[in-house]
């Protein structure tokens, strides 16, 4: 079976626009156009095809604000800044470059790119998906792994299941347990009072599963017990949240049939060239592909 990976598109676009924004290096091209984060996606994608080698590649975006998780809840992720002035032109530019280098690319509306990853995840073996959402922990299996950006476009955190298993002594599914007992303060969801991360893991390692927590409320604690009753209504839609939907309704075989990729040095060249994206255009000329 062809080796697949499987990119967070937005994930790269937000971490090297941020990494050079901070200093104010937009890097414009030709066209008046911001490319800090274009050129960091890029140059990132490249060295991970140099890297990992793989046959097929699939890049997943979010698309837009409004997803079914905001019809569940209105304030899932509403505490989030709006993106800077000069991000915005980028979203589109990005998605435009990579499609002319011939690379598949998939958004579904009403869906956040990692519930196409956990879809696509679940019934592909031999996939690589690379994120910087530690989210996706909960879809690795026997047959994945999860490369999380750790430094530069080459370091990573590298989970497969074996690795999850004897670090967390839980599996990637009850993974998501823990998420509803913590919750995410980053996408605006707070799972119940007073349970962070280390609490959750023990409850779970504990009990297995949230629902053998609520049928055993007598074994916690007191102050647990009771921020549990006191947040049970947000603890059910948190575990709701948290969890990434593996049945998106697309169909995954035609996916992984048109995400083959070819890599033509003097057509992704040129298509650098007439984008004035330079940085990456020198920086694919260097690589071993």
């Amino acid at each position: 079976m062809s080796k697949l990976l499987v990119i967070d598109g937005m994930a790269l676009l937000f971490r090297h626009f941020f990494a050079t924004s901070f200093s104010k290096q937009f890097f414009y091209n030709k066209y008046d156009q911001p490319t800090n984060g274009v050129q960091g996606t890029i140059r990132h994608i490249y060295k991970a095809i140099e890297i990992i080698h793989p046959e097929k590649i699939i890049i997943a975006w979010d698309m837009g604000s409004k997803t079914v998780r905001t019809e569940w809840y209105g304030d899932y992720k509403s505490n989030r800044p709006p993106p800077p002035e000069e991000l915005i032109p980028q979203f589109d530019l990005v998605k435009d470059v990579l499609n002319d280098l011939g690379f598949y690319q998939i958004g579904i509306t009403g869906y956040e790119a990692d519930d196409i990853i956990g879809t696509i995840a679940k019934k592909y073996s031999q996939t690589i998906i690379i994120s910087g959402d530690k989210d996706l922990l909960q879809v690795i299996n026997s047959y994945n792994e999860l490369w999380l950006t750790k430094k530069g476009f080459t370091e990573y955190d590298i989970y497969d299941y074996e690795r999850f298993k004897n670090e967390y002594s839980i599996t990637p599914e009850q993974f998501i347990d823990v998420k509803a007992l913590m919750g995410d303060s980053g996408d605006g969801y707070f799972g119940v009072s007073g349970i962070g991360e280390k609490t959750a893991l023990k409850l779970i390692q504990k009990h297995d599963t949230l629902d053998n927590i609520l049928n055993n409320l007598d074994s916690l604690t007191t102050r647990q017990r009771e921020n549990i009753l006191k947040d049970y209504d947000h603890l059910i839609l948190s575990r709701r949240l948290a969890e990434i939907i593996t049945d998106v309704p697309v169909n995954v075989n035609d996916i992984i049939e048109f995400s083959d990729f070819s890599y033509d040095i003097e057509r992704q060249l040129d298509v650098l060239k007439n984008y004035d994206l330079t940085i990456s255009k020198r920086y694919v000329e260097s690589l071993d592909l």
